[in-house]
C-alpha cells in the first residue's frame, strides 16, 4: 500500500465509456485524471480491484442518470463504498461554460472528498422493478389522457361540444358514438382516434391489474396496506407513493420528507427581510403529483364509505386511529382554508403537505407495530 491510503474516485457514465477521475486523501492531495473505461462490468472490476490493490480506503460516486443503478451495486458487491449523487444538487460554478467528461469525472471526485455531493436513495433490484411498473402506468395514463384531449380539440373545432356535466363517463361516451360526421376522411380520423382512446385504456387495465398481482410479495406491502386506510389513497395511489419515495424509515422526521418532495415553501431571504414563495416542487414530481391528487378528497366531509370500509379494516388498529384523526382534521383544515378566501390549488396543496405528515406517522407506527 502506498502513503494515499484514502482516496475518492468520480465517475462520469455513459451508456459506452465511463470517465474515471481520482483525489488522494487530505486537502492538498492531488486530484487526477485516469482515463476512460469501458462501461461493463468486467471493466469496472478490474479498475476496482486495481486501485484496492494501492489503497486502503476507496469511496466511489458517480450522478443518478440514464445508466441506472447498475454500478452502484457492482461496486457495493465488490466491498467497496459508493454513493449516486442528485445531478440537480451537485456545486457548479456560475461562470463555468466547459462541460466535458473529464472535467466532471474531476469535479465529482473533489467534491467527493469535501463531502460536497448530496446522494440518493438507492432502490434493490425489486423495488426498482416495482416502481418501473408504476411508471410504465403514469406514462399510460399520460398517453391516454393526451389522447382525450386530441379527440376533445378536434370534435370542437367541427363544432362538437359535449354540454354534461362530466366527461369520459358513460353519457359522454354514449354521445361520442352517436357523433354524425358530415366527411368520410373526418370520420375516420374519429374512428382512429377512438380506437388509440381503447387500446390506451387496454392497457391502463393490464398495468393495473399487474401491479395488484405484484404487491402482495412486495417488501413494502404492508406499508401499502396500511396507507390504503388513509383517505384518498387505494391500491394504485398507494403503490406509486411508496415506489417512488422507498423507505419512509430514511426519513428522521415528517419536514424532511416533505423537503424531499418539494411540498415546503420556497424562501428568497435577505437582511431583515423574509420573503417565502410558492413550494419549491424540488424532488420526486410523480409522488408529489400523486399525493396532491389525494389530498383532492378532503374537501367532503368525514365519512368512511362501503368500499373503503374494508381497506381500513385489514390496516392495523394503530393505524385505523391515525387515519380516521387525520381525516377529520383536515377535513375541517380544508373548509376553514377555503372561508380564509385561499385558492383552492393552494388549500390542496396545503392539505397534501400536512397529509405528508400522517403518512409519516403511519408509516413509524407499522414499523412500530411489526
Amino acid at each position: 500500500m502506498g502513503e494515499d491510503s484514502e482516496v475518492f474516485v468520480g465517475i462520469d457514465t455513459s451508456k459506452l465509456r465511463h470517465a474515471v477521475a481520482i483525489a488522494q486523501g487530505g486537502r492538498g492531495g492531488e486530484v487526477r485524471f485516469l482515463g476512460e473505461i469501458e462501461a461493463t462490468d468486467a471493466a469496472v472490476t478490474k479498475l476496482v480491484r486495481r486501485l484496492a490493490a494501492k489503497h486502503d480506503k476507496l469511496f466511489f460516486c458517480y450522478e443518478a442518470g440514464p445508466t441506472g443503478y447498475g454500478l452502484y451495486r457492482l461496486i457495493k458487491e465488490l466491498g467497496r463504498d459508493c454513493v449516486v449523487v442528485a445531478p440537480s444538487m451537485t456545486p457548479k460554478r456560475p461562470g463555468d461554460r466547459v462541460k466535458t467528461n473529464r472535467r466532471d469525472a474531476l469535479s465529482l471526485a473533489r467534491l467527493l472528498r469535501a463531502g460536497e455531493l448530496t446522494s440518493v436513495w438507492a432502490p434493490d433490484e425489486r423495488h426498482e422493478a416495482m416502481r418501473d411498473l408504476v411508471r410504465a402506468r403514469s406514462t399510460v395514463v399520460a398517453d391516454l389522457r393526451s389522447k382525450r384531449q386530441q379527440l376533445s380539440a378536434f370534435l370542437l373545432r367541427l363544432g362538437c361540444h359535449f354540454t354534461g356535466k362530466k366527461t369520459w363517463g358513460r353519457a359522454h361516451m354514449k354521445w361520442l358514438l352517436g357523433q354524425k360526421l358530415a366527411h368520410r376522411e373526418q370520420r375516420l380520423a374519429f374512428e382512429e382516434m377512438m380506437l388509440a382512446i381503447g387500446e390506451a385504456q387496454g392497457r391502463v387495465a393490464r398495468l393495473e391489474q399487474a401491479i395488484g398481482a405484484a404487491v402482495p410479495d412486495w417488501s413494502l406491502a404492508e406499508m401499502v396496506t396500511a396507507l390504503m386506510a388513509m383517505r384518498g389513497i387505494d391500491l394504485i395511489a398507494g403503490t406509486t407513493i411508496l415506489a417512488e419515495i422507498g423507505d419512509l424509515g430514511r426519513f428522521s422526521t415528517p419536514r424532511e420528507l416533505m423537503a424531499w418532495l418539494g411540498l415546503v415553501p420556497s424562501e428568497a431571504s435577505t437582511g431583515d427581510r423574509v420573503r417565502r414563495g410558492s413550494i419549491t416542487k424540488t424532488g420526486n414530481s410523480r409522488a408529489r403529483r400523486m399525493l396532491i391528487e389525494c389530498a383532492q378528497s378532503y374537501r367532503f366531509p368525514a365519512r368512511v364509505g362501503l368500499a373503503k370500509q374494508a381497506r381500513v379494516a385489514a390496516a392495523p388498529r394503530a393505524v385505523r386511529e391515525i387515519a380516521w384523526k387525520a381525516q377529520t382534521r383536515l377535513t375541517a383544515r380544508y373548509r376553514a382554508l377555503i372561508k380564509r378566501g385561499k385558492l383552492r390549488n393552494v388549500v390542496v396543496t396545503a392539505i397534501a403537505r400536512e397529509w405528508d405528515c400522517q403518512e409519516s406517522c403511519v408509516g413509524g407506527r407499522l414499523n412500530h407495530h411489526a
